[in-house]
């Protein structure tokens, strides 16, 4: 199916998802879309008023709320997990969409460098904490967000958080970016083993024009924000979206599946082979400790 688009995107009418980021930019492409088809959508943002807003959008056409969330901070992560799991009983659609990308070195609330804090620390607790909704909900799936930059990163379980090591910007977002991929295989292989019907997937959205990536001091922001200003730089995120669609509603899809536009940087979603050191079962077990550890937070397998 290599032209598959949102209209192949099947009725939704009695699923409940989650969004993370969904105030704008490809979470708000892939809440709008989710609730187009009928499913109910909690659209977990750290800016709630944007969120308030982007479900005043989707309302014509379909059923958006919003829930506080900042991946930044694990005890918001544990309290929007609280809401979510005291508003719905079931789950069936995670999509670990927000994140940064290339921005000065900084701490989140917990300590943790930033974007693997938010990239990966704060979903890996989020879905943990939403597990036991995830496993009573059947054939529900998670669908981590990563990116063509996983294929440079290096995942360091033993520093994550960047106190051995200079810092580096877009070495930072590698890293992440192969994080969430370790993550979702790892992830898989356990939901699995431990008899869930969970499916964990990921995407990418291939070179998309959103404005992740333009709020760094670095001479490579200022580069992302030209770019940005330039019209028909990078595919649209109706286009960028469909990755991250497919992997959430293909009755196709499987866990553990990868998906991406077609030509990598863009065009329609196809199944996607990730790179090597995404592959290395050792790498993915040790982050998957690592984070345990960092976050205080395991899953109940």
């Amino acid at each position: 199916m290599s032209s598959w688009s949102s209209k192949d995107i099947p009725p939704l009418g009695d699923k409940v998802a989650v969004v993370t980021g969904a105030n704008s930019g490809l979470g708000l492409e892939v809440a709008t879309r989710l609730a187009n088809r009928g499913a109910r959508v909690l659209l977990a943002c750290r800016n709630t008023a944007k969120g308030r807003s982007a479900a005043e959008r989707i309302g014509g056409t379909g059923l958006a709320e919003v829930v506080p969330l900042d991946l930044a901070s694990l005890a918001s992560v544990e309290q929007s997990a609280v809401e979510i799991t005291q508003r719905t009983d079931r789950l069936d659609i995670l999509v670990n969409n927000a994140g940064v990308m290339a921005v000065d070195k900084s701490m989140t609330d917990d300590g943790f460098e930033m974007q693997i804090g938010v990239n990966h620390l704060g979903h890996f607790a989020l879905t943990a904490r939403l597990a036991r909704l995830l496993e009573s909900t059947p054939n529900a799936r998670v669908v981590n967000v990563s990116s063509m930059a996983h294929r440079n990163g290096v995942v360091h379980p033993d520093d994550l958080l960047w106190d051995l090591r200079p810092y580096e910007r877009w070495a930072a977002y590698s890293q992440s970016k192969l994080a969430n991929l370790l993550f979702t295989f790892e992830a898989d292989r356990r939901f699995a083993a431990a008899g869930f019907t969970t499916k964990v997937l990921a995407a990418h959205p291939g070179f998309t024009r959103t404005d992740l990536g333009v709020e760094g001091s670095g001479m490579s922001n200022a580069v992302l924000r030209s770019l940005n200003s330039i019209p028909g730089m990078g595919q649209p995120v109706g286009m960028g979206a469909l990755p991250l669609l497919r992997a959430a509603t293909d009755p196709s899809a499987s866990g553990g599946e990868y998906y991406g536009p077609r030509w990598m940087i863009a065009g329609h979603p196809v199944r996607e082979t990730p790179s090597r050191g995404a592959r290395d079962e050792g790498c993915a077990k040790a982050l998957w400790e690592s984070s345990e550890r960092l976050t205080g937070v395991s899953f109940p397998f």
